[in-house]
């Protein structure tokens, strides 16, 4: 399997350069027949086919800034587009992102949105990445072990290694286990529990990672991130434009 194997999937170009190699792996080739399979099978695979790499494809890696790592895509229908933790406009928010958006509003002063798409932080730089980047409708971790895992270790690998100053959110004992690679003397590492309801009392509520991401990358001599969304209405507008390095003021849009 190769980046652009499929009519529906393409990786964006300065990912594709640094790991599109993977991809000739034959484990990553076995994970494309399984995914031809499944659909042939009738299964519904989430997210649709374009938006499966639509994580980089918003933040190309000279742009990242900070990487917030999931495990995997929400399995209700319309819920996945390709980004950890969000959803489109008009799917109701999920427990783990209205978590987010509390924690959020009581660190910096984030005035919660009417929708959960996170798409404005991939394009300011926030990498939203799953650890498996495809799943069947009603059936969480159905793609687990089946290759994605090792494709995106190689990408906090590559990361780590050639780039610097990043912030790595690892919320949750399955974040951090792939987190374990990167080299806290290259780049900032904040660990949380999970904001999922089971867990987000236990100290993701609290932990003020947000503002510290940005204190952080301005000691760093990076721009911090806007965390503001803009309303509903106004995300049409952005889901064609590419990353800007400019970041937005808070409250625009």
């Amino acid at each position: 399997m190769t980046a652009s194997a499929s009519p529906d999937v393409r990786l964006e170009p300065s990912w594709k350069a640094r790991v599109g190699a993977w991809f000739e792996r034959e484990d990553m080739r076995q994970l494309a027949a399984f995914l031809r399979q499944r659909k042939a099978d009738g299964a519904t695979i989430y997210p649709p086919g374009p938006q499966i790499f639509a994580a980089f494809a918003a933040t190309p890696f000279e742009a990242v800034k900070v990487v917030i790592l999931g495990q995997d895509p929400y399995h209700g229908p319309g819920q996945a587009h390709g980004l950890c933790f969000s959803v489109p406009p008009g799917v109701a928010v999920p427990p783990s992102l209205d978590n987010i958006y509390k924690e959020l509003a009581r660190d910096t002063g984030f005035v919660r949105p009417d929708h959960g798409c996170l798409l404005p932080w991939a394009q300011r730089g926030v990498l939203l990445l799953n650890s498996v980047l495809t799943v069947e409708a009603g059936r969480p971790g159905s793609h687990q072990g089946r290759g994605w895992e090792g494709f995106t270790d190689h990408v906090v690998d590559v990361l780590n290694r050639e780039r610097e100053h990043l912030v790595f959110l690892l919320w949750g004992s399955y974040a951090q286990k792939k987190g374990a690679v990167i080299d806290p003397r290259r780049h900032r590492v904040l660990k949380a529990p999970h904001p999922s309801p089971l867990s987000a009392h236990r100290g993701f509520l609290g932990c003020g990672h947000f503002s510290a991401a940005n204190t952080y990358l301005a000691r760093t001599g990076q721009a911090p991130i806007d965390w503001q969304l803009p309303p509903a209405q106004a995300l049409a507008n952005l889901a064609g434009r590419p990353h800007s390095h400019q970041n937005r003021q808070p409250n625009d849009g």
